[in-house]
């Protein structure tokens, strides 16, 4: 019988249509995965890939073993993972840093107790899903759905953002003008964004004011967390998730300078590569990510 570590190796290249993927994907070296293709390939006598610089391609006898080993080698591995409590192995997962920190982090550390290997990128969603794209991550928590026939995903949670200044900027605010033109009351505080093109501040005034801000830009750091720390150090004003804001709301650092009918919600989206199943470990993520968002304060 073939040695069923060379058959999972090829199965893990074959999939991912990248070595160095596979090996991130397996916790092993590049030349660990390129020696265990070459000992196959000198088993069967045949060449399994063509290398380029663009990764790997199955030859015609690549795509013949995966096609006839592929199920039995995926149950024997579930048979084995059930054994091993279902989820030994490596899951990469790309999300926003505050989102990971604040949410993702605690929410799956119990799974290292059952042999998952957790190993985050942190980023932008645009990157991170590209990455994914790439066979590079496993998962993305992602702020934007994505629109890409290669990615699947599903909503993981409503997150409602409000927009909060410290009290020493809140106090110039006309409450009069406020009222009737919310927008031209707000226009003479500094924004505190995400990112350069104010991708959350944006959104929260085109949803409420119908058009971009006007306001000039004094902070940009690209995790929320850092973003509510500008706006209570009085450098600006943002929109921050409730869940974020709400404590200094509680504690008089913040003060909540719009309150619509309606507040802006953004989903949070978890995102897979449409042409692989997620194994074991990815699928105890996914599942435990879904059972603790519904724990997670929205409001």
């Amino acid at each position: 019988m073939r040695d069923l570590d060379l058959l999972g190796t090829f199965l893990e290249v074959h999939r991912r249509r990248s070595i160095t993927a596979a090996a991130a994907a397996l916790g092993l070296s590049q030349p660990a995965v390129s020696e265990r293709l070459a000992r196959l390939e000198a088993q069967l006598g045949a060449p399994l890939f063509t290398r380029s610089s663009r990764g790997v391609t199955a030859t015609l006898e690549g795509d013949r073993l995966a096609a006839r080993v592929g199920e039995p080698v995926d149950r024997l591995r579930e048979v084995w993972a059930q054994d091993d409590d279902g989820t030994v192995g490596v899951v990469r997962i790309g999300g926003a840093s505050d989102v990971v920190a604040s949410r993702v982090v605690p929410a799956l550390a119990p799974l290292t107790r059952r042999g998952v290997v957790l190993r985050f990128t942190l980023g932008l969603a645009p990157d991170l899903l590209d990455a994914l794209g790439r066979g590079e991550l496993d998962l993305v928590v992602s702020s934007i759905r994505p629109t890409s026939a290669t990615i699947r995903s599903r909503g993981l949670i409503d997150e409602e953002f409000v927009l909060v200044g410290a009290p020493s900027l809140a106090a110039t605010v006309d409450r009069d003008l406020l009222q009737t033109s919310p927008a031209t009351a707000l226009a003479h505080l500094p924004l505190v964004a995400y990112d350069e093109q104010l991708s959350i501040v944006r959104r929260y005034w085109r949803s409420q004011f119908g058009h971009r801000p006007a306001n000039t830009l004094s902070v940009v750091v690209p995790d929320l967390r850092g973003v509510l720390a500008g706006v209570i150090a009085g450098a600006g004003i943002s929109a921050v998730p409730r869940y974020l804001a709400d404590p200094a709301v509680a504690n008089g650092s913040v003060e909540v300078l719009h309150r619509p009918l309606e507040a802006p919600i953004n989903t949070l989206h978890l995102a897979i590569a449409a042409d692989r199943a997620p194994d074991a470990p990815t699928t105890a993520v996914i599942d435990r990510l879904l059972e603790q968002a519904r724990t997670w304060d929205v409001f």
